[in-house]
């Protein structure tokens, strides 16, 4: 537009004098001597432009672009002509630069029009690539001889033009590191993390991390807080360390939109000592690192042994849209946050929202599969649930009203099954509400071994609520807002929680109503941020390992071809591991289609989308909160979730509609093409389906006593009722009322435990009332706080059990 604003003023005194005269023969155009005059005069203001405000009038006259280069032609402007002209070849897409994990799917893509037929080929570096004459350059699987620099010749007639150089990043994350599936959305993504380093003086220091996305990622190395200068690349490497080289080093990773941190590791650098022994040296045991066999010579040295994960593996489920109960807003947020937080610490991650109870058993079989020895297991809950007798139960969004035990999952069952995988560690973030619920009588019996790798983190105390920030937006939870700032430091887990449990109990609009409990019997410094290392069982493990990988892969985006001669882009992303983005748009369209717009129809019935909120011209308009700033613009969005109800493949139907410029109405013709995208993400492991191992099941439907409740875990007769989702109703009709609660001038929701149909604004009340609601109630007597059975023997072991489990101070 500069030169194009200095190109007309140049002739606007030819413009002034003769410009009624062209307009009124050559454009057909009614603009006075007035408006010309009026025109002029902007050349006295400070920003004004006469030639911009022609060019507006003209606009609002009608005036084409092809009128305005009639005029530029009679006028003799050949420099503001050319800018007017199309070229005879137009790079349309750039191919952009992409770092991306080995064993995933490279493409490039390079679009061109042009007066004649494009014809394209793509080079590495000064290399042909071949059979490379489409517009995407696809490389499947991509390895590390892939990476390097792509660019793109594209011809039309004797006209030919090069694309931008695009760098292609192939990063090896193997087994060291960990496995990371990441969606092919082009979202950054940590995938390699450093490792602490215990190193002597003299040797050298190699620190390394990683990131995809597209574009690539830049990198900068920091030490104590401060940039290290020059650090810019993914490898920092520091030969013959000093003691003036420890501390503590992270990386800062940033991308057009996004920035991101690595975990903060420590870099000890110890003295090399070298004693010669002359005679009889007394010496403690922990001085010594190190003698040489035979050697007169020994090191001191105090450097720990380095703890493993042989696998990292964490299920997050958030419920949020209740049938029967009230709704949540935080959880999409909060397991959204910790799904990303994880994913940098290389645990595979499996994110669901909203799922019911046979769904939610079959979600935890899946995750079962994937444990095996030393591996560490996480579990994070967000939603409605309770405590009774020291058992927590998650509850799902098709519990009755009221809901037992019967039609929740309880969590102490699923520990039980994980320590039956001899894991390395086993941690339980349990973000919801400890209140007794006194329509379950059930006592569940569950003898869980005597192990020191348990890390229980509860949002709440016992016989507390939890609570989420009620905003107008979305906003985690109180629990998640703390953690997620604490949960890369490389500390031990027990250490993390206690310093956010520090941070929460800062935090005004919950003091004296919720505070952080951590369980603990961890005797080793056990961190999320500890390394993998496969160990013996690992090959065993393969099969699960592929089979959960493919259902965490995004379908690839595709180019669709109409007879009408448009192109339509399709897209994917993932939101969660059960909801997925499709987004549309056009690639290109004829000359003559004045108007072009693609809609996806057809959707499978299993995943009940309303069609109104299908094709949104901004992902807001279809729900799509947390993934906009990362998608295209100019599109149309479809959201889809609920993908774990999907029963066969999903197929749907992209409609073009377009006019032409020769049409006498303003119909839009249509053209249809049907896609199959077989069963997407979590799709593919049929969570829908009836209970089918039954493992969670059974060991949560185990009786310590009998039950007056009409509702509590059945026995062998009721049990064929339940696999087919039979709801239990209460015939009690004394409900517990709810803790739905909202505090200060920070609004917080709790979330609810228990079930009940009345509401309360503030906290006080609530408890008034309630303690009001339970005075006719009265818990049996002699019950223990964790239920166990009879037997010396296995009474003195639950016991031992339960005293591992100590309570944290806050």
């Amino acid at each position: 537009m500069t030169v194009r604003r200095r190109s007309i003023s140049r002739h606007w005194p030819i413009l002034r004098l003769s410009g009624f005269v062209i307009f009124e023969s050559a454009v057909d155009l009614h603009v006075s001597s007035d408006d010309m005059e009026m025109c002029s005069l902007k050349v006295l203001e400070l920003e004004g432009s006469p030639s911009l405000m022609l060019l507006r009038l003209m606009g609002e006259r009608g005036c084409t672009t092809g009128h305005l280069m009639d005029y530029l032609q009679t006028l003799g402007n050949s420099e503001a002509l050319q800018c007017l002209k199309p070229p005879a070849l137009q790079i349309l897409i750039q191919p952009q630069s992409v770092a991306l994990l080995c064993g995933h799917n490279l493409r490039l893509s390079c679009h061109a029009v042009g007066k004649s037929p494009v014809q394209y080929q793509w080079f590495k570096s000064k290399e042909e690539v071949p059979n490379s004459f489409s517009p995407d350059l696809l490389v499947s699987p991509v390895s590390l001889k892939d990476a390097g620099f792509y660019i793109c010749r594209v011809n039309s007639g004797d006209a030919f033009e090069f694309s931008q150089w695009a760098q292609v990043d192939v990063l090896n994350a193997g087994t060291s590191y960990g496995q990371s599936y990441n969606s092919l959305d082009g979202r950054m993504k940590v995938v390699m993390q450093p490792f602490s380093q215990r190193l002597h003086v003299g040797e050298d220091l190699l620190l390394e991390c990683g990131a995809t996305g597209r574009p690539i990622p830049r990198y900068q190395w920091h030490r104590n807080g401060v940039p290290v200068p020059s650090a810019t690349k993914r490898k920092f490497v520091i030969p013959h360390v000093m003691q003036e080289h420890h501390g503590r080093y992270r990386c800062e990773i940033s991308g057009s939109t996004e920035r991101m941190w690595t975990n903060e590791v420590d870099v000890v650098i110890a003295p090399r000592i070298s004693v010669q022994i002359s005679g009889a040296t007394e010496c403690s045991e922990d001085d010594i690192y190190a003698i040489g066999d035979g050697s007169s010579e020994f090191c001191l040295n105090s450097i720990p042994e380095q703890l493993y994960a042989t696998d990292k593996v964490a299920l997050l489920i958030g419920n949020l849209s209740y049938q029967n109960h009230p709704q949540l807003k935080a959880p999409m947020v909060d397991v959204y946050d910790l799904t990303n937080l994880l994913r940098q610490l290389n645990f595979k991650v499996v994110s669901l929202l909203d799922l019911t109870e046979s769904e939610m058993r079959n979600a935890v079989d899946e995750f079962l599969l994937l444990l095996h020895k030393g591996v560490y297991g996480l579990l994070y809950y967000a939603g409605h649930g309770y405590e009774n007798y020291g058992n927590s139960f998650m509850v799902p969004v098709d519990a009755p009203n009221p809901y037992r035990s019967a039609n929740c999952l309880c969590v102490q069952s699923i520990l039980k099954l994980m320590q039956e995988k001899e894991t390395g560690l086993n941690v339980f973030l349990l973000d919801m509400c400890r209140k007794r619920n006194f329509h379950d009588d059930s006592t569940t019996n569950i003898i869980l071994r005597v192990t020191a790798n348990i890390v229980f983190g509860y949002a709440t105390c016992q016989d507390a609520e939890a609570f989420e920030l009620s905003s107008t937006g979305f906003a985690n939870g109180v629990f998640v807002k703390f953690l997620k700032k604490r949960l890369l430091d490389d500390e031990k887990i027990t250490v993390v929680l206690d310093r956010v449990a520090e941070d929460m109990g800062q935090f005004d609009a919950t003091k004296g109503k919720q505070a952080l409990e951590i369980r603990s019997s961890l005797s080793e410094r056990r961190a999320l941020t500890d390394p993998v290392l496969p160990g013996d069982s690992a090959d065993l493990a393969q099969p699960h390992n592929r089979q959960w990988a493919k259902a965490h892969e995004l379908p690839e985006s595709m180019c669709l071809n109409f007879d009408c001669g448009a192109q339509i882009k399709l897209g994917f992303a993932a939101e969660f591991s059960n909801v997925l983005v499709i987004y549309t748009y056009i690639v290109k369209k004829p000359k003559d289609m004045s108007f072009c717009q693609a809609h996806v129809t057809d959707v499978s019935q299993d995943l009940d989308v309303d069609p109104k909120e299908m094709n949104r011209e901004t992902p807001e308009e279809t729900g799509i909160y947390l993934l906009s700033s990362s998608l295209p613009q100019h599109c149309l969005y479809t959201r889809l979730s609920s993908l774990q109800k999907l029963k066969e493949e999903l197929i749907f139907t992209v409609c073009l509609q377009g006019t032409f410029t020769a049409m006498d109405d303003d119909h839009p013709i249509h053209w249809t093409k049907s896609v199959n995208i077989g069963k997407p993400l979590i799709a593919r492991l049929d969570l829908h389906r009836a209970m089918r191992r039954n493992s969670c099941l059974q060991t949560c439907f185990m009786l310590h006593s009998p039950s007056h409740s009409p509702c509590h875990s059945p026995g062998p007769e009721h049990h064929l009722h339940l696999l087919h989702g039979t709801n239990y109703q209460a015939q009690d009709y004394n409900r517990l009322s709810p803790q739905q609660c909202y505090l200060d001038c920070e609004q917080l929701q709790g979330a609810v435990g228990g079930s009940g149909d009345c509401y309360h604004d503030d906290l006080s009340q609530s408890r008034d009332e309630l303690a009001c609601d339970l005075s006719g109630f009265s818990s049996s007597s002699g019950r223990h706080s964790m239920p166990i059975e009879a037997g010396d023997d296995i009474d003195e072991l639950q016991t031992v059990f339960i005293n591992s489990l100590q309570l944290q101070p806050q």
